[in-house]
């Protein structure tokens, strides 16, 4: 039973989908070298951007992965706020530094992202987050723009991670495109985990704010089970991302620019594969109403063993369940510290090496904890309950090691 870092699926349509992509060879370097390529991507896109209750003034792409779209719109960030750089000078021609914040808690991609964009690391600010929520402090996000203004920096990008790594935390987006509308700041959300709750309109105020943002990322390979890669990027000012990533030598020009779209300006990469089959066999095979099922089915699985958590003596939730990611710790009477940090570790290793099931650790104030993320397409209930057995008895056989050890 795997129950680690997030659910990683893989439908038996969207894996239908990769085998047309692969067995159609095609060559996604331009509209006209495939035309069907371009056309069923902005069409999937398209479906999922309804099917996620966001406007008509989202345009959307795919991607391989969440990473290469955060450092896409960073990119974009950049240049709109170098006066696009990059046909001049680039950042070296810069006399004052462009910063980027975003969560102490947001994933390690966008710290990478900043990084590679060339904002280097003394312009990255990780933000302090809320001791009981683990968001974003919006007061702390001010005072650090504030800070770098007044030393002459230039406040470039905030990315908002709706749904961190560690406890699926949700940034209080609304607040936070207030600030970068006043500041001038592109606004990026991360929600490559947690975007798939989109399609669930109870989960909807959790995204309070996203219509403000100027691009989202999601990966449907994760929790909805489209088949790695499968990572949604949307824009609400495609125009600007194609000044940024367009190259068009004269060996891709064709007759129909200016009335196609042309993917390879909405990205790194020339080549593409056709990834938009996945999308297209799942929605088509599957439908929105089967997926809808399984996201609430997870949800309930989830809120059901953190019940079970909360109400048995020595274990804890370390962070509030937001969707389907448990976070918790067995601490019992009189253990703190890095004693307390061994035992998490031990009866943790304890379950991994069962074979029964897997689980991925985090830290949280410096001090490890068990994330069970439940998601996998055919987990049900009845594997939940074992986990939970499964956690009892490790952490009470550590328990009662670790006491024969001290006597």
């Amino acid at each position: 039973m795997h129950f680690g870092w997030f659910p990683s699926n893989a439908s038996l349509s969207s894996v239908l989908g990769d085998i047309a992509c692969s067995g159609l060879g095609t060559l996604g370097i331009s509209w006209e070298s495939c035309p069907a390529l371009t056309e069923v991507e902005e069409v999937a896109c398209d479906w999922m951007r309804q099917l996620a209750g966001l406007s008509e003034a989202w345009q959307g792409t795919i991607h391989d992965t969440a990473s290469t779209a955060c450092l896409t719109s960073l990119l974009v960030a950049r240049e709109r706020h170098s006066d696009y750089s990059e046909f001049t000078g680039g950042l070296q021609g810069l006399d004052r530094p462009l910063v980027v914040y975003a969560s102490d808690q947001a994933h390690s991609s966008v710290v990478k992202a900043a990084l590679l964009a060339g904002f280097g690391h003394d312009n990255l600010r990780l933000v302090a987050s809320d001791p009981a929520t683990r968001a974003m402090s919006a007061a702390a996000l001010e005072s650090a723009i504030e800070a770098d203004r007044a030393a002459g920096r230039i406040p470039a990008a905030i990315v908002a991670s709706l749904g961190t790594t560690g406890v699926t935390a949700f940034d209080p987006l609304r607040e936070l495109v207030e600030i970068a509308r006043r500041f001038g700041c592109w606004t990026h959300v991360d929600a490559a985990m947690a975007g798939s709750a989109m399609l669930l309109p109870e989960c909807r105020p959790l995204f309070d704010g996203i219509e403000h943002a100027d691009a989202i990322s999601w990966n449907p390979h994760k929790w909805i089970g489209t088949i790695l890669d499968t990572s949604l990027f949307y824009v609400r000012d495609p125009l600007t991302l194609n000044r940024v990533m367009s190259t068009n030598p004269s060996y891709l020009q064709c007759a129909e620019d200016g009335d196609v779209t042309q993917y390879r300006d909405w990205g790194i990469p020339l080549g593409r594969r056709f990834r938009a089959l996945k999308l297209w066999f799942q929605l088509a095979l599957d439908g929105p109403d089967a997926i809808r099922e399984r996201l609430r089915r997870d949800l309930a699985n989830a809120r059901w063993l953190a019940d079970q958590v909360e109400a048995t003596p020595d274990w804890t939730l370390v962070s509030p369940l937001t969707l389907q990611t448990v976070c918790l710790r067995h601490a019992p009477s009189g253990l703190g510290g890095d004693g307390l940090d061994q035992h998490t570790k031990d009866w943790l290793a304890r379950i991994n090496r069962s074979g029964e099931a897997f689980l991925s650790p985090a830290q949280l104030d410096g001090r490890w904890f068990v994330r069970v993320s439940v998601g996998v397409e055919s987990t049900t209930r009845e594997h939940v309950a074992r986990l939970w057995k499964l956690l009892q008895n490790a952490a009470n056989e550590s328990s009662l090691r670790a006491d024969r050890h001290a006597n």
